[in-house]
């Protein structure tokens, strides 16, 4: 059995693009990062603590993990702590460019695998009015960097350099292959 360790409903939704049966369970890591791990590691890193966490319990299955971050000017832009901390992020990003990383890890009985893909994203300049708005819809508040580019957040987005669906969190073309590497 193929199984997502992940409680996010944007990569349920990715996973059901592949037509591959799979099953859904959550990883209880808790996100500890060590010091000494570069920002543009940690998306791999996150990625397998989580499979390796679902893997314990299904040693016979085939696990996913997942992590994106936000990357501007070597700072991770997370998700957000309030409306405020919303605000402050798009407005870091507007008119700029920065980038999306999203770390994948599967594990089976027989291998591990690990990548991560990026992906430039560069957003229009904002006005304060456009900002709040955008937060009011309430859709940055659970989002890496403050804005989802698959919803309402889709509006900011100036362009593209990559994977669309890296960005969304889980980057297809590439998980497509390597599950085949896995016999999936």
């Amino acid at each position: 059995m193929l199984i997502l360790a992940s409680a996010s409903p944007r990569r349920r939704e990715l996973m059901k693009k592949l037509h591959i049966p799979f099953k859904v369970e959550v990883s209880g890591n808790e996100e500890k990062v060590p010091e000494s791990i570069k920002p543009e590691k940690l998306p791999e890193y996150l990625a397998m603590e989580k499979a390796k966490d679902v893997f314990k319990t299904h040693r016979e299955d085939t696990v996913i993990g997942s992590d994106t971050i936000v990357l501007l000017d070597g700072e991770i832009l997370g998700k957000p702590k309030d409306r405020e901390d919303a605000k402050r992020m798009l407005g870091l990003l507007s008119g700029r460019r920065h980038e999306v990383i999203t770390g994948v890890s599967i594990i089976s009985k027989d291998k591990s695998l690990c990548f991560s893909e990026t992906c430039g994203v560069e957003f229009y300049p904002l006005s304060e009015e456009e900002i709040d708005a955008y937060v009011d819809t309430g859709e940055p508040m659970d989002k890496a960097g403050s804005y989802g580019i698959q919803g309402e957040g889709a509006i900011l987005v100036k362009g593209i350099d990559g994977d669309f669906y890296t960005v969304m969190g889980l980057p297809l073309a590439r998980l497509y292959r390597a599950l085949k590497e896995f016999g999936i």
